[in-house]
């Protein structure tokens, strides 16, 4: 369940951070903030690191476990960013030749 948690915290803080209007002052000064993988990886980094302040989750301190769940975050940020939309599932239409 601890995994759950920490995936949807990533997911939505990575959603504010790529998306959310208030940082809109700051992405066109750092692309690096339009990227969902990029952003996703350091939050999970984030989240690793002060993983201690909540009940939420908890993981060790090893850098090793700092890596994997940055790219855990960056993965499934990027994952659920391609699937859901602000209109819901996005379905690409078959090509019809």
């Amino acid at each position: 369940m601890e995994l759950l948690y920490f995936i949807l915290v990533s997911y939505g803080m990575t959603q504010i951070l790529v998306f959310g209007t208030i940082f809109n002052c700051i992405r066109p000064k750092y692309p690096f903030f339009q990227c969902t993988m990029c952003i996703g990886f350091w939050v999970g980094i984030f989240l690793w690191a002060t993983n201690s302040f909540t009940q939420l989750f908890s993981f060790d301190y090893s850098p090793f476990t700092a890596l994997l769940l940055g790219c855990l975050s960056s993965g499934t940020a990027y994952a659920l960013n391609t699937t859901f939309g602000d209109d819901g599932i996005k379905i690409k239409g078959a090509k019809h030749d």
